[in-house]
């Protein structure tokens, strides 16, 4: 007998009983006879020694045989026959549960009849799991007519303790309800009888009311869907760039409530600025080493700073200066521009909100830390509850300290490895990624780093301290001196070809020890692959194309086009659906820009970098430029039209979406970064709003305001993106490369999939903190599969060099991993795919499937004429 318990599935959650199940064709997975006894009778119910098998007692809408094969009698086959023979439950009279079981002359069960059927809500798209479907199961060979009680202690308590493993409440409720035989052919009082009957009258009203209850939700999410609609089309409260700082919000429901998430900039950051930096100088301030001790103990009390490292600690400490508010001064208003982190010495200060108090906080804190990341808003009101004396830095100031750390390290170590034979003749860029991938590692006086005859795959470059080198005599166990290293000199080069037999012992000679940086073969053979076939593996096959589109469109003025109406609303002015005056056929997005917003934020270098990088790009999957205009107010770029809507409104209304339409959408992303990344382009905006459906259904890459062109094997410093995205390193400050793209692209994979970024607080500051624990301190929802979690965590590695897709193989790692095993890569490229949702557009001009916008309520924008825009 097999029990399908209305599509709940045992086996899924209970692996201690995964072979001994099978799926039928219902969805569900089920227990056979034997074991599904042996469960229910020792799980708060009790049968009789022995049952007549004369009876047939019926289960559901099934009838169960009168009569069984004889077999030997044993205590394992006599509980199976039993429970084969007579087995009743309450609360499966509804139609929709089943029960199946295989004989000459069984009937057909309705696990059968409903094998077309979706199993729950949760797949709705009436999918089979991954398991063999089976509808029917063989009767077992040795059944009798008898039970038998006599089991052992630990067989009864694991079973016991089965029925509670991973507390599902709801299949609990169901063992709870179910009982063993016929009342009559159990030898039960009528009174007894009569309260069976009572309890499954209410077990079947449960049941309907839960049915009820399943509607009401279905209602309920529909209707939220429908409010996060509207309200995702007004603006919110805005930050110092003109859009909402957080993005996302959580709800009041625990969910997140749906708000469009708005990218977020610090000053961006020039090449030639970046190097000015190494020789930047800021005054240190003398402090008591009382002070000093406050504010290191209070950077490394927060969630943020403590992850800085020890000379850049030291360093913000040097650069502190003093100041003090008296008992009711203002030392942080919110709503404010800040760029001023504080740390507080001596004093209490309050904490208030929307002008409600939150809480006072005293001894060694750090105060408005966001304000050093990038320039944004305050997002709390500090008052000095008594006298207080405060330590700041200016976030030009962390901001230098934190970029220098990085760049001097890079130009070290890169020193370091051009005195090394076998990578003097690299590449600079192969050079800065081994430098990027070298690990610390400090080693007491005395201790063997190499010892003579063991296999090792190290290679060593000694950053600090000195070592002694011997060789052991033969037959002997004396050792020979050679000679001494130091700083600067390497070992164990050999290892990195393949040689990995020790020639020498090499032993800590530095009473104060020793550092050496340290890289191993497979991460050496990662990053010395051909780099340049992967680069260049795209010619310049586009630009012939390009120049057609720029001859093409070389007559249209910005007077000829005539608007629509709103496809969206931006942080720097909206983007309209428009036409030629000419020309009804097609139709094109204008995107128009505020200049004195952009001067305003001082995002003009963003803004020329984007015409730049989509006037050059051709691909399918990244959305075309045409030509672009200006007038004194505004800047325009006239792009293709995607009539298809946002995936993030899609996304909104669906709730998620199922392994296959994330697999597509993913799979067109990784299509756009190629074509970038083998550009040395990177993109730093990835997200669902940013992501447009065209006729046919696929995905193409728009809004290019934070993309970039690096210069090759160099980092960028600027601190760019929407806060549920950003890699560990740029918000560490620490550079950041086309790796930045790959961490994103696992976060997307999950929003896809749940619904929700795996990384959201209630605000950024919350939202960064969580990031910089990792993705193993995220717990992966059910619906997320075994190799879609293994593709989303080597994504999202906090250590860049280790992300899938940055290491040898390039972004092709990306596409074999096993999450794509079958994945049609090239009739995505050739757009013989069929995507998953297919958009209706009536017409060229059918905005249908993208949200009403109010008109913009605050007017023209002043005029600018600074000129900064000559080239545009």
């Amino acid at each position: 007998m097999r029990v399908c318990f209305d599509g709940l599935c045992f086996a899924s959650r209970r692996p201690a009983v995964e072979q001994e199940t099978q799926t039928v064709l219902c969805g569900a997975t089920a227990l056979d006879a034997q074991q599904l006894g042996r469960l229910l009778k020792y799980t708060n119910f009790a049968s009789p020694a022995a049952v007549p098998v004369s009876a047939a007692p019926r289960f559901g809408d099934v009838l169960l045989p009168s009569s069984v094969p004889a077999a030997k009698k044993t205590a394992a086959s006599a509980t199976a026959a039993a429970t084969d023979a007579s087995v009743s439950a309450h609360g499966f009279a509804s139609s929709d549960r089943s029960v199946a079981r295989s004989s000459s002359n069984s009937s057909s069960s309705r696990c059968e009849q409903s094998a077309s059927v979706p199993r729950d809500r949760n797949d709705r798209d009436g999918k089979m799991s991954d398991q063999s479907a089976s509808a029917t199961a063989p009767v077992p060979s040795d059944a009798s007519d008898t039970v038998n009680n006599n089991l052992d202690a630990g067989t009864v308590n694991s079973y016991k303790q089965l029925a509670q493993l991973q507390g599902d409440q709801q299949v609990q409720g169901i063992l709870q309800n179910l009982f063993i035989g016929d009342g009559e052919a159990l030898g039960l009082s009528p009174q007894v009888q009569e309260l069976l009957k009572v309890v499954q009258a209410k077990d079947i009203r449960i049941r309907e009311l839960e049915d009820m209850l399943r509607q009401k939700h279905d209602e309920v999410a529909e209707l939220r869907s429908h409010l996060d609609k509207f309200q995702s089309v007004f603006r919110t409260s805005g930050g110092a760039t003109g859009v909402s700082p957080g993005g996302r919000k959580l709800g009041t429901h625990g969910g997140v409530q749906r708000q469009r998430a708005q990218g977020i900039s610090a000053e961006p950051q020039s090449e030639s600025s970046v190097l000015e930096l190494m020789h930047v100088t800021f005054p240190k301030y003398d402090k008591e080493e009382r002070s000093r001790e406050i504010i290191k103990s209070a950077i490394l009390d927060n969630d943020f700073m403590k992850n800085l490292e020890m000379t850049q600690i030291r360093e913000i400490v040097d650069c502190m200066y003093p100041v003090q508010y008296a008992a009711g001064s203002l030392i942080i208003k919110e709503g404010d521009v800040g760029s001023i982190v504080y740390v507080m010495e001596e004093g209490r200060v309050e904490v208030s909100r929307e002008g409600k108090y939150l809480s006072t906080l005293s001894g060694a804190k750090v105060l408005g830390e966001l304000a050093i990341l990038y320039h944004c808003q305050r997002t709390a009101t500090i008052t000095a509850a008594t006298d207080c004396k405060l330590w700041a830095i200016e976030r030009q100031c962390f901001q230098t300290i934190m970029m220098r750390t990085g760049l001097i390290r890079q130009a070290e170590y890169s020193d370091f490895l051009k005195s090394v034979p076998i990578f003097k003749n690299l590449p600079e860029d192969t050079l800065c990624k081994i430098s990027d991938v070298l690990e610390e590692c400090y080693y007491q006086k005395g201790d063997y780093i190499i010892r003579q005859g063991a296999r090792g795959d190290t290679f060593f470059i000694i950053s600090k301290g000195q070592v002694r080198v011997t060789i052991r005599q033969p037959d002997t166990q004396e050792e020979k001196f050679i000679r001494t290293l130091g700083k600067g000199d390497f070992f164990g080069e050999k290892a990195l070809q393949g040689d990995d037999l020790r020639t020498a012992n090499i032993i800590c000679d530095s009473p104060e020890g020793v550092t050496c940086l340290v890289i191993d073969r497979d991460t050496f053979n990662q990053l010395i692959s051909n780099l340049d076939e992967i680069r260049n593996r795209y010619n310049d096959e586009g630009v012939s194309q390009r120049k057609k589109i720029w001859e093409e469109f070389r007559e249209v003025k910005l007077s000829d086009l005539r608007v629509i109406s709103t496809l969206g609303v931006g942080g720097f002015g909206r983007v309209e659906l428009v036409q030629l005056a000419q020309d009804k056929s097609r139709s094109f997005a204008l995107k128009q820009m505020k200049k004195a917003q952009i001067v305003e934020t001082r995002q003009q270098q963003h803004i020329m970098s984007e015409k730049e990088i989509m006037s050059e790009a051709n691909s399918d999957f990244i959305v075309k430029l045409y030509k672009t205009f200006k007038d004194r107010k505004y800047l325009y770029m006239l792009m293709e039209s995607c009539l298809g809507g946002e995936l993030w409104t899609i996304l909104r209304d669906r709730g998620h979406f199922d392994d296959g339409t994330t697999r597509f959408y993913t799979a067109c992303v990784v299509e756009a970064f190629d074509y970038l990344h083998s550009r040395n382009i990177i993109y730093r905006d990835l997200k669902p709003e940013n992501l447009l459906l065209d006729v046919s259904g696929y995905v193409k890459l728009v809004d290019f305001g934070f993309a970039k062109k690096l210069q090759s094997g160099r980092k960028t410093w600027t601190f760019c993106g929407t806060p549920e995205y950003v890699a560990p390193e740029v918000i560490l400050n620490r550079g950041h490369d086309i790796s930045a793209d790959y961490w994103s692209l696992g976060v997307l994979m999950f929003e896809l999939l749940t619904g929700t970024p795996p990384f959201t607080g209630a605000d950024p500051m919350r939202t960064y903190n969580i990031i910089l624990k990792g993705i193993d301190a995220i717990e992966f929802p059910r619906n997320i599969t075994r190799n879609a979690s293994a593709l989303i965590k080597k994504l999202c590695r906090d250590n860049p060099t280790e992300r899938l897709g940055y290491q040898r193989g390039g972004i092709s790692e990306i596409q074999k991993h096993k999450w794509f095993d079958g994945f049609y890569w090239e009739g995505l490229r050739n757009r013989s795919l069929p995507p998953p949702i297919l958009p209706k557009v009536q017409s060229v001009v059918d905005t249908a499937n993208f949200d009403d916008y109010p008109a913009d309520p605050d007017g023209p924008p002043p005029d600018d004429l600074s000129g900064w825009d000559d080239d545009f």
